[in-house]
């Protein structure tokens, strides 16, 4: 069983339990009473090369990546420091995230915010409208193409963008069939997690022009992030980059050069 396997598996369970404690029906009830979220893509897209700053305090790779870890201030750091969106992480048993730090990140800033998890369920994404996320990620390695567009078609009804995540070829076309206006290239490979930048550069010239285009994963450099505007990306998503340095406003403004 490979990491993402093992991720979805117990996700599962966990979803499982949560419908039990809220059904799925009263979740949507109360999320429907909640404010429209702001717009994410049209924000991505507001700038020259668009930010979705991501706070998380571990991952299965990396191991902890930032101790102290403080959400509210890690989220007004990027914000001030001019990013566009920022992604939160909600897997709590390989990632460290949940409901209580997007919560926290929501009251701290007012950009559009990514619920970045690994969606199975209708369930997640009445959870994401609750919790104020204007986009909910879907990984297109994580579920066949019919359960993808059912997600998909929640979304649209919970008022949610949806980012769908690829990773290679045969991912790409799901999400172009899916008809999907923001694909996310993830450079992870996330049933190994090695990380290489080409793979975004090898699939974006598949994506129409029309599409809101996102590279994901090892972005290091402000070097890479004009590698990647230069070959069509519209966004980026960075998160260990900006988290392992002191002071996450000064990265930023590194990374993108402002």
């Amino acid at each position: 069983m490979n990491i993402l396997e093992k991720i979805l598996s117990a996700k599962r369970l966990e979803i499982g339990e949560a419908k039990i404690t809220l059904p799925t029906g009263d979740l949507r009830d109360r999320s429907l009473q909640r404010p429209g979220p702001p717009p994410f893509a049209a924000a991505l897209r507001s700038a020259p090369m668009g930010l979705i700053a991501e706070v998380k305090r571990k991952s299965p790779s990396a191991g902890v990546i930032r101790d102290p870890f403080v959400p509210a201030d890690i989220a007004k750091a990027y914000a001030e420091a001019g990013a566009q969106a920022v992604s939160c992480l909600m897997d709590r048993e390989f990632f460290g995230g949940g409901a209580e730090d997007f919560a926290e990140v929501r009251g701290a800033v007012t950009l559009p915010m990514l619920y970045k998890e690994f969606v199975v369920d209708t369930w997640q994404i009445w959870q994401a409208r609750d919790l104020g996320a204007s986009a909910v990620l879907l990984i297109a390695a994580a579920l066949p193409e019919t359960l993808l567009s059912g997600l998909m078609a929640e979304a649209e009804l919970a008022g949610l963008e949806v980012l769908m995540e690829v990773h290679n070829a045969d991912e790409l076309d799901v999400a172009l069939r899916l008809d999907c206006d923001l694909i996310g290239i993830n450079n992870r490979n996330l049933k190994t997690f090695e990380t290489r930048l080409e793979t975004t550069l090898s699939l974006l010239p598949q994506i129409p022009e029309d599409v809101t285009r996102i590279s994901e994963s090892g972005i290091r450099t402000a070097a890479d992030v004009r590698r990647l505007q230069e070959a069509g990306a519209q966004g980026i998503l960075v998160g260990e980059q900006l988290l392992r340095q002191p002071d996450p406003a000064a990265a930023v403004r590194e990374l993108m050069q402002r």
